[in-house]
């Protein structure tokens, strides 16, 4: 029998630099690299994952570096802007930490009840610290005090092209409206992290894929046989989904809403820590097994990546 997904358990960005988007996720806003393996759909693309001390669902953020890739524009049907928790007191340090590495941060302002720091990374992906509270632990040997560090996904907000069909989806997976302001209408997962989903009620210009724009959002399911009952459900409805999909983390599909907003919906486990030790996360190029025997062809068609970066402190 289907349940409510408990939230979101990971998002998922286009950039155009691997080493560029290391040195920001890792170096200037202390993330974890937990894995640094391909899209195993183009062997040939590396898919980054950046999050807490384990890569636990509802902590990850990841993506997909195309060098030649050309600079996205924000606009419907998009997944506009990543937000991440942090402790409510760790306002000012962040603040003062990403100016101080050049990242032009905006002031910060209240949206329902909570404090919002809105900045973007090098390639555009819009993003957002908001302060609040967590069930993540954040990665005790990274750059950031743990007292102010990131503590997993805290939202995405999306813009969709039709958003009372996407709301419409939300409500199917599980996500309660609780509140509005102005034209951002917010909704909530049952879940104990990365909980929030908001939706854009307004008008917009199309946008374009590219870099510095949100490629996906995935929601949890406990195993492959709830995955196979959505699957099942919004096929039965006509939306465009997706077969179920190994990625070796998890097992997942892909649902497209009417109005234009890619989900994925994957599974918790295995997880981000299978096939690796805890000690070495993310160091080296990981393949799944069925991608070993081309590693010297893989690892020859991509660029060197320098991951000190992850273990630089300076908070």
């Amino acid at each position: 029998m289907l349940t409510d997904t408990p939230g979101i358990h990971h998002i998922t960005g286009i950039v155009r630099e691997a080493q560029q988007n290391v040195d920001f996720y890792t170096g200037v806003l202390g993330l974890r690299l937990v894995k640094q393996t391909v899209n195993f759909n183009e062997k040939f693309t590396r898919h980054l994952f950046y999050g807490d001390e384990t890569g636990s669902p509802g902590a990850s953020l990841t993506f997909f570096p195309y060098p030649a890739e050309e600079d996205g524009r924000i606009g419907k049907p998009q997944i506009t802007t990543a937000g991440l928790v942090i402790p409510p007191n760790s306002v000012s340090y962040w603040r003062e930490r990403l100016r101080r590495h050049g990242v032009d941060v905006e002031e910060p302002f209240d949206r329902f009840d909570e404090t919002v720091l809105r900045f973007s990374d090098p390639d555009g992906t819009r993003l957002e610290l908001v302060t609040g509270e967590s069930t993540v632990e954040p990665w005790a040997d990274g750059p950031i005090p743990p007292r102010h560090a990131i503590r997993g996904i805290h939202s995405v907000t999306l813009l969709s092209a039709n958003a009372f069909v996407t709301a419409s989806v939300l409500d199917t997976l599980g996500f309660e409206l609780v509140g509005q302001e102005g034209d951002r209408v917010r909704y909530r997962a049952p879940g104990d992290r990365a909980t929030v989903v908001d939706l854009l009620d307004r008008d917009s210009d199309f946008g374009r894929e590219g870099a510095g724009s949100i490629h996906h959002v995935a929601v949890r399911v406990s195993d492959e046989d709830e995955l196979y009952e959505w699957h099942d459900l919004f096929r039965e409805r006509d939306y465009d989904v997706s077969r179920v999909k190994d990625r070796h983390f998890f097992h997942s599909l892909y649902v497209r809403d009417p109005g234009g907003i890619l989900f994925e919906i994957a599974t918790d486990a295995p997880g981000l820590t299978a096939g690796e030790d805890l000690d070495t996360f993310g160091q080296s190029l990981y393949l799944p097994p069925w991608l070993e025997e081309d590693r010297e062809m893989i690892e020859g068609q991509l660029r060197p990546l320098d991951v000190s970066s992850a273990s630089d402190s300076n908070g």
